[in-house]
């Protein structure tokens, strides 16, 4: 199944501002909001289901639901500060990235919006980097921006920070867990005027937003996302390069180790993937050798399930049907993430109604969508 807006559909500024008011709206995640877009066609029609869908869910309070000022607020803002909001569905949202199941509804960015059509590579590591290893993440920047590769961050303090430095002259990308204009760490702030003036700049959150410790993992999504593969330099086992890493396997794209001394902490990471079968690499030239025609995965191949919206649309379920389902559904799921065909498949329910009964309890608060197509309670 694909995506009810396929790429290269062109908004109008009214149906960005529903997708921004959408994906701005509270137990709104991306895979949810897709799974809407699906089910509905259209965010303003999502976005007048969600109250009562939230209700039949077990929602005791209302959701918030930003008032439309404060997403035309937003959007002005960021274009007063010479940035642009862009759509999943749009022609210059980078392919790599909309094949993620879970990739971001709408990103904003400052700088140069090529770069994201650029073979990409990323490059994390320790934020208390040695000085070694900082030296070799900005050498193998520089060397693989000079063959035209651009390069994805965190604007993390050490790997991060030194990768930037080393692809500024030829394309770098910085992604971040906060608001677009949130300089995290602030000691970087030069870099961040220099990646705004020649690079790139990429968030999800919207402005203003301070990066919470949930927010780094999401961001490491999108660095591995639009890469054609993870450059580890130094990490410790329980770092979130290492996350970035796992990502980056599970989204098909290659992951690459520097290996290091045993007995120094921030080589047991690297030491560790490359055991587990990563590349080993020592320079750039290694990189490129393994690099075989990546172009991004389609659509199609991202394993995005969702579901026939016609089947609502031209026979409602009753309310009697919906309060049994969801009963059912409930006492299938668990505290454990389940695989939603399995969970279909076991219950005896029709599609469309065990996914409409699963965003009513996302909107409830009740469940959490994950990549894979799966889902789990969560506490409320």
């Amino acid at each position: 199944m694909e995506k009810a807006l396929q790429q290269n559909t062109p908004l109008s500024v009214e149906e960005k501002l529903s997708w921004l008011q959408l994906i701005r709206t509270e137990n709104v995640g991306p895979i949810t909001f897709f799974n809407f877009m699906d089910y509905y066609g259209s965010a303003d029609k999502a976005l007048e289901a969600i109250p009562e869908l939230a209700k039949r869910g077990g929602r005791k309070r209302p959701l918030k639901i930003p008032p439309r000022s404060m997403i035309e607020k937003e959007y002005r803002a960021i274009q007063k500060l010479g940035g642009d909001i862009i759509t999943a569905c749009e022609p210059n949202y980078p392919l790599a990235l909309s094949a993620l199941e879970d990739a971001p509804p709408v990103i904003s960015i400052f700088g140069n919006p090529e770069l994201m059509h650029s073979p990409c590579i990323a490059i994390v590591g320790a934020r208390n980097a040695s000085l070694n290893g900082r030296k070799f993440a900005k050498k193998i920047a520089t060397d693989l921006g000079n063959t035209g590769q651009a390069i994805a961050s965190g604007l993390a303090r050490g790997i991060d920070t030194a990768a930037h430095a080393g692809s500024l002259q030829t394309g770098t990308i910085a992604v971040f867990a906060g608001g677009i204009d949130v300089v995290y760490p602030s000691e970087n702030q030069k870099l961040y005027d220099e990646i705004k003036e020649k690079g790139l700049i990429i968030a999800e959150n919207p402005l203003g937003t301070a990066p919470r410790a949930r927010d780094f993992p999401r961001r490491n999504r999108i660095v591995s996302g639009l890469s054609q593969g993870v450059i580890v330099v130094e990490a410790t086992l329980r770092s979130g390069s290492l996350i970035t890493a796992r990502l980056a396997g599970e989204q098909g794209r290659d992951v690459y180790a520097v290996p290091g001394h045993p007995l120094d902490p921030r080589a047991s990471g690297p030491n560790a993937l490359i055991r587990d079968g990563a590349t080993l690499i020592r320079n750039a030239e290694d990189v490129l050798e393994n690099i075989n025609n990546f172009t991004g995965n389609t659509l199609e191949d991202s394993g995005f399930s969702a579901f026939e919206r016609q089947v609502i649309a031209n026979d409602e379920p009753d309310a009697q049907s919906f309060e049994d389902a969801r009963d059912i559904v409930l006492e299938n799921l668990s505290y454990t993430a389940s695989e939603v065909n399995e969970l279909i498949r076991n219950t005896g329910l029709n599609t469309a109604l065990v996914q409409t009964v699963l965003m009513e309890l996302e909107l409830a608060g009740r469940l959490q969508r994950l990549p894979g197509n799966r889902a789990m309670l969560v506490d409320e």
